[in-house]
């Protein structure tokens, strides 16, 4: 039985998921030889540790409990009353985070797993990789802070997989990675990586006003708490600069264009959500509608994507073929199409699920199983 110690930092809604899967997953993974052994868990405050870190993991029955105490937003540090665990506060968590890492990177090995949404992990991430650790990554934000980062989380680039940092479960990095160790060149990558925006630009082309659509998917739960955190491309912007990077290209987020489909004077530092929601929103509709008409009268539709043309990367509106794959795009769903020596006058094509905590805990476990071949 091949024994893989992790660490979870990240208790949100994937990190949740992501334990659940783990624990679902044992009879499977028993039947493959292998167990995953989770040794500790933690968030921004306060990390949870089992006694017994050579031998033992946290509980399943431990697990499960962590998930509904975070879910209802609780401390990790009531679980002391749950079960046999060591428990430490930040900042002393993270030394505690390198000190396993260091004890575990070269005896038995470790796979650090970040579903956290901060940026403060990378320097974890950078020396925990240093002393051995492999890294599994649904966290954006160390793969796109500054290059010299960038370089030194993949010094060994065999110990990172960080699949679900794009396209959730989809093969987007493998399927890319693939490519580029055939030496088949990448001359062009277009997709749609952003299951709200994906929704919004397909309900605005059906003739429904941006304001609604906006509302309609706040309510169903496809946008953040304040829809401008997926309105302003952001998160598409930093896909694309992982997916750049991954094509050898040294740039970074200020090198990327960006179009946000609200103007600086509706920011939330200038409006509040609720005023965004009923007042600014509706200020927007009539030029996305008469973008909409312009491109409909063309035979073609609107999509927000990102374009990664040699150096060239940049993130918003196009006008593309209604009969194309991304001109097809109805719903949530993530496309991405891939333009290569082979690939040249049909694209490789990526598409499904792109977001949902469920799709996204799956790839991050994916990429886990997927690096046990580390372990002896």
């Amino acid at each position: 039985m091949k024994n893989i110690p992790l660490i979870l930092m990240g208790c949100g809604g994937v990190g949740r998921q992501l334990l659940q899967h783990i624990v679902s997953c044992r009879s499977l993974h028993s039947t493959q030889g292998l167990c995953l052994r989770v040794v500790g868990v933690g968030d921004s405050k306060s990390l949870v540790v089992t006694e017994d870190l050579l031998h033992e993991g946290l509980k399943d029955g431990f697990l499960l409990e962590l998930c509904r105490v975070k879910s209802v937003g609780e401390s990790l540090l009531k679980l002391l009353d749950f079960g046999k665990c060591q428990a430490f506060v930040h900042p002393e968590s993270q030394g505690k985070i390198l000190e396993i890492a260091f004890q575990l990177g070269k005896k038995t090995g470790l796979v650090f797993v970040d579903c956290s949404a901060s940026s403060d992990t990378v320097a974890v991430l950078k020396q925990a990789i240093d002393m051995g650790c492999c890294a599994v990554m649904a966290n954006k934000k160390p793969l796109t802070s500054t290059m010299e980062d960038f370089k030194k989380l993949f010094i060994y680039p065999r110990r990172i997989r960080h699949e679900s940092t794009v396209g959730a479960g989809l093969p987007v990095i493998a399927s890319l990675n693939r490519i580029i160790s055939s030496g088949d060149p990448v001359h062009q990558i277009i997709g749609s990586l952003s299951g709200t925006l994906g929704y919004v630009m397909s309900e605005v082309e059906d003739g429904k006003p941006l304001s609604q659509v906006v509302r309609d998917a706040k309510s169903l739960g496809y946008t953040e708490p304040d829809p401008r955190d997926d309105l302003g491309g952001m998160d598409v912007a930093r896909k694309a600069l992982i997916l750049a990077r991954i094509l050898g290209h040294q740039i970074n987020l200020d090198s990327i264009q960006i179009e946000s489909l609200y103007p600086k004077e509706m920011g939330p530092g200038v409006m509040t959500v609720e005023d965004f929601l009923n007042r600014g929103l509706l200020l927007l509709d009539k030029d996305i509608q008469d973008r909409v008409e312009k491109a409909a009268s063309n035979g073609n539709v609107l999509r927000y994507v990102c374009v990664i043309m040699g150096s060239r990367c940049e993130v918003g509106i196009q006008e593309l073929p209604k009969n194309s794959p991304l001109g097809r795009l109805r719903g949530s769903d993530n496309v991405l199409e891939i333009y290569t020596r082979c690939y040249s006058k049909q694209p490789l094509v990526i598409q499904g699920a792109g977001a949902g905590n469920d799709t996204t805990a799956a790839g991050v476990l994916a990429d886990i199983v997927d690096i046990q071949d580390l372990f002896p």
